[in-house]
Order: structure tokens, then C-alpha cells, then sequence
């Protein structure tokens, strides 16, 4: 019988409570926990071994090493920096592009062949960048994206609603960061629009720019106020990797490239998409409002040109590693 194998690169605070959420909500059986650091993965695969006695099912975790990752069923990249409180995600590019210019050979060599879900900021940009440099099928790589930003959106409009979120459907589109957007017209609560379900009820405080504001703000309320997000990331990692070892044919708003859909190649960015055992199945295409479309292309124009960054950034350094030689 297969069991359910899982390599995490960068067992940090992100990386950790991935392993922990895995083995928890027993969507692992086998975690190989990766870092730069093997003290830190091996204290971090110990501390997850020492709670399974009192987890629902037998999980095995150790730290490895990228030979570990042949055999595994998929692998979630979670290395890089955390942003300081004054810092978009795209601020951290550079450090990140370091960080990748030490994982990606290795992983290449490595003849990991399964799904790859990245978590590592600036997330669309370090997804399109990782697909192009391993040249892998671009159905079999994905970022949470917005999976997060979607659940913080969901969070805030049920409280003003006074619903409960699972009976919203009310995605982020575009960046997991700052240009981020909400297509309003397609939101919908318990099958009904928005805009209809709020003159039916006569809510009053419901501002779409203000929501949106905090729905994008409320990842550096955790950040200022505990170091680093890790709960929900965590939670929405589990739900991408659910929906791909039960193949669930979920519809997600993750991260996802694009081959013409919403006019849009090259990018990974964040749209409803069909995930499943083959990873990426298809992207669900919503009508937008002409400012919908727009917004949507200014948060994928802002993905694109920070993409073309990290490979200037890629030249560069190879450059300079060739100088030192």
C-alpha cells in the first residue's frame, strides 16, 4: 500500500507549522524535513515524532537531505525571509533569489518528479520563476497564492455579514500581495450575489475598498504583532495538498500559470483553478467587469515585471560567480 510521502524545504516557522498541520490533520505519512540549518529540521522533525503519539495516525518524520526527494509525492517550498513590518513581499525578492539559488540545483538533481507547491515569498513571482528554471510541467507546480488572502476576505465579509464563510463564495485574484483585487460582482452568498444579498438584508457597512484594504493588511497584523504568519499559511498549504492526494477536483483560487486565460501568459497569479491528483486541472474562467479586468491586468503586470526582475537578479549573480571563479 502507497504511503503518502512529503519533502518541506525550509522547516522555519512557515516550514513547521506545515509539517505539524501535515501530520495533524493526517494528510502525511512521511515528512523529510529540508534546511540549511540540519540542526533546526532535525529538532523540528523530533519535535513533530514527539507528538504522534497522541495524533490520529502514525506519521514519520526526519530530517534529509534532497536525495530524500526521488521518491516523494509532492514538495512544498516554504525557504526565504519573512518580510519586516515595513516591507511588501516583493521587497524580499532578492534575499529569496538567494535562497533559490542554493535549493533549485539541488532539487534538480535531485529527480523529484511529483507536485510542487511553493509558499515562498513574493509567492506568483518565485512560482513563475521556479517553473522556468526547472523547465517542469507547468500543471504540476502551483503557489497557495491568494488561498490565504481568500480565507482572510472570507473571514472579514462574514462578520459583516453575519454568515457563516462557508456559506460565502468570495475569492482574491492576482498577487498574493499588495495589487491584489476582489471580482465583487461574482461573490456570492448562499448562491446569491453580493450586491443583492446586502439590499435584501439592508446592510449598511459594507465598504468593498475598505474590506479589500484589510483583507491585504491582514497578514502584517499578524506579522507586527507575533513575528511571522504561520496558522493560517499552514491551513491553507493543507487544504491545496488535500485536495491533490484525495483528488477532490476542488475549485481553489490558487496560484497558477497561465496560457492565455484572463488574457494573460507567462505568470503565475492567482484564479480559480481545478486542483487534483494531476495537480492543476484546469482554470475556471469568471466574467469580470471591465474594472475588474483592469485591476486584474495591473496586479498580473505588477507579477510580470518583478518576474523579469528575479531573472535579471539570476543573471547577475551568475555573472559574479563567474568573475570569482
Amino acid at each position: 500500500m502507497k504511503t503518502r510521502k512529503i519533502g518541506i524545504i525550509g522547516t522555519g516557522h512557515v516550514g513547521s507549522h506545515v509539517a505539524f498541520a501535515l501530520a495533524t490533520q493526517g494528510e502525511a505519512d512521511e515528512l523529510v524535513l529540508i534546511d540549511i540549518d540540519q540542526n533546526k529540521a532535525v529538532a523540528q522533525a523530533l519535535d513533530v515524532t514527539d507528538a504522534v503519539s497522541y495524533l490520529p495516525h502514525q506519521v514519520t518524520a526526519y530530517a534529509g537531505d534532497y536525495a530524500d526527494l526521488k521518491d516523494a509525492d509532492l514538495l512544498v517550498i516554504s525557504a526565504g525571509p519573512l518580510p519586516a513590518p515595513d516591507q511588501s513581499r516583493l521587497e524580499t525578492l532578492g534575499a529569496t533569489m538567494e535562497v533559490l539559488a542554493d535549493i533549485l540545483p539541488q532539487l534538480k538533481k535531485s529527480g523529484f518528479s511529483g507536485i510542487i507547491v511553493s509558499i515562498s515569498n513574493p509567492a506568483d513571482v518565485v512560482a513563475t520563476y521556479i517553473q522556468d528554471y526547472l523547465d517542469y510541467p507547468k500543471h504540476k507546480i502551483l503557489s497557495t497564492g491568494c488561498v490565504l488572502d481568500s480565507a482572510r476576505l472570507q473571514s472579514r465579509l462574514a462578520q459583516l455579514l453575519e454568515v457563516n464563510r462557508r456559506s460565502l463564495v468570495a475569492y482574491c485574484f492576482g498577487e498574493h500581495g499588495g495589487s491584489a483585487m476582489v471580482p465583487w460582482s461574482q461573490v456570492r452568498v448562499g448562491g446569491q450575489k453580493l450586491a443583492d444579498f446586502i439590499a435584501a438584508t439592508e446592510k449598511k457597512n459594507i465598504h468593498y475598498a475598505a474590506i479589500l484594504d484589510e483583507t491585504k493588511e491582514g497578514g502584517y497584523v499578524v506579522l507586527r504583532g507575533k513575528g511571522s504568519t504561520e496558522f493560517g499559511i499552514a491551513s491553507s498549504l493543507v487544504e491545496v495538498v488535500r485536495a491533490i492526494f484525495h483528488d477532490e477536483h476542488k475549485v481553489l483560487p490558487a496560484s497558477v500559470y497561465l496560457q492565455g486565460e484572463y488574457g494573460q501568459t507567462g505568470i503565475f497569479t492567482s484564479v480559480p483553478a481545478l486542483i487534483g491528483k494531476t495537480g492543476v486541472e484546469k482554470i475556471i474562467q469568471w466574467e469580470l467587469t471591465n474594472k475588474e479586468k483592469t485591476a486584474f491586468d495591473y496586479s498580473c503586470q505588477v507579477i510580470r515585471d518583478n518576474y523579469l526582475k528575479a531573472r535579471e537578479l539570476k543573471i547577475l549573480a551568475n555573472t559574479v560567480r563567474t568573475k570569482n571563479q
